[in-house]
């Protein structure tokens, strides 16, 4: 489990910056830590759900917040 935290933040960090990856650490391990509970233990999909997770809050998903008008 530690193991796709620290590959989340590693990638979050490359997609945004270290310091928004290091603030999101806490909220993506407990994410992920529900997650392994719940009896997911494969840490590829452990590491994308804990992307797309940092992703959607922070609202880079939103096409409309990223200027999609559908035009």
């Amino acid at each position: 489990m530690q193991r796709a935290v620290d590959r989340v933040i590693q990638t979050y960090g490359l997609l945004t910056s270290r310091e928004a990856a290091e603030e999101a650490q806490t909220k993506v391990e407990s994410y992920i830590r529900t997650l392994f509970e719940a009896g997911e233990t494969d840490d590829n999909r452990l590491t994308v759900c804990g992307l797309v997770y940092l992703r959607e809050l922070d609202g880079s998903n939103d096409p409309v917040k990223a200027g999609f008008t559908g035009l």
